[in-house]
């Protein structure tokens, strides 16, 4: 097959790179914090089974605990009550996690505007400057926010963070052809998302039209306005509403 000897020679000779949009995922890995009486998720948490040692004189590994939703990880639509009876994350077709990406950089007003919010208008301008967005592809929103990924009190910035508006939202959900949203925050929804109406609204539009979200993604200003194509990896958990992902995107030098 051609097209994929292609595609490795391309690899080979570096005419196509490879960009890890994925967070390290770890201890202090930031995890969203929800007020009481709500259940939040669990830090990501690592325990030793054996080292080379009596308990496996050959051989290292280890059990690992997180929930689904730590670190950059991939959003069914059964995550959110507006999509329960949609598909859990081990349903999402095989040929969905290989998409076309647009990359829209607001991150000079977010650096300015903690809880700046994407409008339709502004996916217009893009619009208007590099075509429609792609059909069956993600929409990636950057807003410099991963370089504080490695401070968590920062990167929660007491809720304060930016997002999308719910006109926004509900627009990306009906009127568009992409599949999903991805972001660098915690979640797909701003900071103050709570006291919108509907509440959360990424979660509840985009997940309910059957539609996905990706977060906590790293290095989005490597990656050209259109062009790359990301690959997105959760693991296959049978009825499980998410999955801690390795998300990567094949860019063209």
């Amino acid at each position: 097959m051609s097209v994929l000897s292609d595609l490795l020679s391309a690899l080979r000779d570096r005419t196509v790179t490879v960009v890890d949009l994925t967070a390290p995922l770890h201890s202090g890995t930031p995890v969203l914090s929800l007020p009481a009486p709500f259940a939040n998720a669990s830090a990501f948490g690592l325990t030793e089974i054996s080292r080379y040692d009596e308990r496996g004189p050959a051989w290292y590994w280890n059990d690992i605990t997180t929930s689904e939703h730590t670190g950059t990880h991939f959003d069914a639509p059964v995550h959110w009550v507006s999509g329960k009876d949609g598909e859990d994350i081990a349903q999402v077709p095989a040929q969905r996690l290989l998409a076309p990406a647009a990359v829209l950089d607001l991150s000079d007003r977010c650096a300015t505007d903690p809880d700046f919010l994407l409008e339709v208008d502004h996916v217009r301008a893009w619009e208007a400057e590099h075509g429609p967005l792609p059909e069956g592809g993600w929409l990636l929103y950057r807003t410099g926010w991963d370089a504080r990924s490695t401070d968590a009190e920062a990167f929660a910035n007491a809720g304060a963070t930016p997002g999308i508006s719910v006109e926004c939202a509900k627009w990306l959900a009906e009127e568009t052809p992409i599949l999903g949203l991805g972001v660098e925050t915690v979640g797909t929804d701003a900071g103050a998302a709570h006291g919108f109406d509907p509440p959360f609204p990424c979660h509840s539009f985009l997940l309910g039209a059957g539609k996905y979200g990706l977060t906590q993604l790293q290095n989005l200003a490597q990656l050209p306005p259109t062009g790359a194509v990301v690959v997105a990896g959760p693991l296959p958990i049978v009825g499980g509403s998410g999955s801690p992902a390795r998300v990567l995107a094949l860019v063209e030098s």
